[in-house]
């Protein structure tokens, strides 16, 4: 839970400092400097996840106020790490570009399935692996088990590879939900589309006809959502 709340909290600050600074503020703390440098938040994000880390793992069990301290600490870092993953990605300053959306988009992902985590959601299979004992359990409802929980992982890789990463990701948790996705067609760019999906088949066609029908009107929503936010990524990417 602490972590959750200084996942969020930090999020929402860094996002109302930012849009601050981007419209000059006089009041607002600029950016922060050394020389030359901008010194992103980024930086300041690793040092945080790194001494929360391993504060958490020399700090004995029976501290604990300061063990969610550090799970509050943790939230924080990644927040702010996470809010310029893109940068991370790309490696250049596309902060308020069409590509720094993905940070956002990384930040609405970890918010996500930290809540379902807190709402006691846990990936499918892992209470079965906690009870199964290959000593006391017959050996084909074991094999089963086992087999049923590969089974749906699978799934849920060709649903990723497919570029459906909430249905992906959802279908960690959920059974049926990846076999969904596994079994459609794959969104126009992704992985998948590039190694099945020949330039001009009927497959990509029908997979751009639908992206554009179905899966755009969702895109711009959620952006619209995003940039209430997170403010408007409007600059041109370089």
């Amino acid at each position: 839970m602490f972590f959750f709340v200084g996942l969020v909290l930090t999020f929402v600050f860094i996002r109302i400092s930012v849009r601050l600074i981007r419209a000059k503020v006089r009041w607002w703390p600029g950016n922060i400097v050394h020389g030359d440098t901008h010194v992103h938040h980024v930086v300041f994000g690793t040092v945080l996840l790194l001494v929360s880390s391993v504060g958490g793992l020399v700090i004995p069990d029976d501290m604990h106020g300061a063990r969610l301290g550090l799970a509050a600490m943790l939230g924080v870092g990644a927040a702010l790490v996470l809010d310029e993953f893109a940068l991370i990605l790309h490696l250049r300053d596309v902060y308020w570009t069409n590509a720094g959306r993905l940070s956002v988009d990384a930040v609405f992902l970890a918010v996500g399935l930290t809540g379902l985590f807190l709402l006691g959601a846990r990936p499918l299979g892992y209470d079965d692996l906690l009870d199964l004992n290959p000593d006391s359990t017959p050996v084909d409802a074991f094999a089963l088990r086992i087999v049923a929980i590969l089974v749906n992982l699978c799934f849920a890789i060709v649903a990723l590879l497919k570029g459906k990463i909430w249905t992906g990701l959802l279908g960690l948790l959920l059974p049926v939900v990846p076999v969904i996705g596994a079994v459609r067609l794959a969104r126009p760019g992704s992985p998948w589309a590039r190694w099945r999906y020949a330039e001009g088949s009927r497959k990509l066609t029908t997979a751009y006809r639908r992206e554009a029908r179905l899966r755009q009107p969702i895109i711009r929503a959620k952006i619209a959502v995003q940039e209430f936010i997170s403010g408007r990524h409007d600059l041109p990417d370089n």
